[in-house]
């Protein structure tokens, strides 16, 4: 049976190497061209988004009411005589 320890040991230096490696290297940097890249595109944050997506909900739900309330003065209007 192989000793718990050393399978602790080993995953730690796995790990170890995994964070030293090339690899970690190869990674930061594209996130960081990506990230340069992308600041270039203008582009907006998921965030950003969501907020502005909100704030068209809204917008075409005042403007539902304020239709109504329109057709409803030119419903009246139109029966009541001329003076």
């Amino acid at each position: 049976m192989i000793n718990p320890k050393i399978l602790d040991d080993l995953a730690a230096k796995l790990s170890e190497l995994a964070a030293t490696s090339p690899a970690k290297d190869l990674e930061k940097n594209a996130k960081a061209l990506l990230t340069s890249l992308f600041s270039r595109l203008d582009l907006v944050t998921r965030g950003e988004f969501e907020v502005q997506q909100q704030v068209l909900i809204r917008s075409r739900e005042q403007l539902a009411v304020l239709e109504a309330r329109v057709a409803a003065l030119e419903a009246e209007a139109r029966k009541q005589p001329p003076s």
